[in-house]
């Protein structure tokens, strides 16, 4: 079997994708815009060819490329677990008649507006909500809904370019920074605690699951500097308190007819007890979350997609050990890291829970905190019992600082 995998070695999970359907015996064909000598080694090394394409943004000149290349080497499956891609890997199924995800099936996926109106068809609760290329359009949304709304990118990734506004004065505040946005989503905000619903399935079927729990909210956790953004991968997904939200992303799923792959999908639990639908992407979570999967079950999810893609079975033990967290942290300061304090005594206290320290070096240059999520380092820790982890995530988000001039 020849697979045709788009972007394999970006961004920082895709290699494990890459290196996890080679494990499966099929011959991986990487398409990028990387030279091929940029490619991380754990993608190169288990790639059997590579293409690179000028620019993904020239749509119909990559699909050009692919189409020659199809005339010389046969292409049985086209995959791609990176948002900006999954329609343009729905059009080149479509162009070389390959199964897997249509242009049509992916759209709902991709396009907040058309996901949320299927949705609300079945039922299923949404925010209110309304889409629109205009800011005056935009105002009007947010007049109809009522204060506050949320305003993000029809077909945005994560929490990018998406504001929390209060207030029709805020909302100017708000217009000029959606500029650049083509058309945007404004909804119902809902006050509630956030988590995801994350899958594989293979033909339709729920292989495995996960959900986590954002500590705070992304959007809290975007707009503010000083956080260290925590997610926490729940061991006991039997707990009743989110159990909603199990029952409701098994409803998305079928109304929206997924198949087979990964799905990640983000709700609300309000006060109340009561469960609001977020969004979904055709595609693994990002920012290290397969991770907190592999350390929580002791397995390896990145081989369990591909099998699942490749041979329509899951046979990853899944032990559910552990609960797990990453702590994404920010230094203080602008400019190169000078100094990284309490580590070592955070290590002593927690040594065996912890599985990843990733910090920026000394000497290296601040990345902007805006523009990534995994900001200046990361910790991964675990343990068995839930409000443990969290006592040890708390810790480090307080006690572990860098400091950058």
């Amino acid at each position: 079997m020849n697979v045709l995998m788009i972007s394999p070695g970006f961004p920082v999970e895709q290699p494990y994708f890459t290196r996890g359907l080679a494990r499966q015996g099929v011959n991986v064909i990487g398409l990028g815009d990387q030279p091929e000598h940029d490619v991380p080694s754990v993608a190169a090394q288990a790639l059997s060819a590579y293409l690179q394409v000028r620019s993904f943004t020239d749509e119909a000149a990559v699909m050009n490329q692919v189409a020659e290349a199809a005339r010389r080497v046969s292409i049985d499956q086209i995959q791609c677990t990176w948002e900006p891609h999954m329609t343009l890997a729905a059009r080149l199924r479509e162009m070389l008649g390959i199964p897997g995800m249509t242009y049509e099936q992916t759209v709902p996926f991709r396009d907040k507006e058309i996901m949320k109106q299927v949705l609300d068809a079945h039922g299923i609760r949404t925010p209110r909500h309304f889409s629109t290329t205009s800011a005056e359009g935009i105002r009007q949304a947010a007049a109809e809904i009522g204060y506050p709304v949320c305003v993000k990118p029809i077909a945005g990734a994560g929490s990018a370019d998406t504001h929390r506004v209060n207030s029709p004065e805020h909302l100017e505040d708000i217009l000029p920074l959606l500029g650049h946005v083509r058309e945007v989503s404004v909804e119902e905000f809902i006050e509630a605690e956030e988590f995801t619903f994350d899958t594989v399935c293979v033909k339709g079927e729920i292989k495995f699951h996960n959900v986590c729990m954002y500590r705070p909210r992304p959007l809290i956790g975007r707009t503010n500097e000083w956080i260290s953004q925590q997610t926490v991968a729940i061991r006991d997904i039997h707990d009743p308190y989110i159990a909603s939200g199990i029952e409701m992303g098994k409803a998305v799923l079928k109304a929206l007819g997924f198949q087979t792959g990964f799905t990640h999908m983000e709700w609300f639990l309000k006060p109340c007890g009561e469960a609001v639908f977020g969004e979904i992407a055709a595609r693994p979570p990002g920012a290290n979350t397969t991770d907190l999967m592999n350390f929580a079950n002791e397995f390896n999810i990145h081989d369990g997609w591909a099998e699942a893609v490749t041979r329509g079975t899951f046979s990853q033990p899944i032990n559910r050990s552990y609960n797990s967290a990453h702590i994404f942290k920010r230094a203080q300061g602008q400019g190169r890291i000078q100094a990284i304090s309490g580590l070592e005594g955070l290590l002593s206290d927690y040594g065996e829970h912890v599985c990843v320290v990733d910090l920026l070096p000394v000497g290296a240059r601040r990345r902007n905190w805006k523009q990534t999520l995994r900001s200046d380092g990361m910790i991964i820790i675990r343990h068995p019992d839930f409000q443990a982890t969290c006592e040890i995530a708390n810790a480090f988000g307080m006690r572990l600082q860098l400091y950058a001039a």
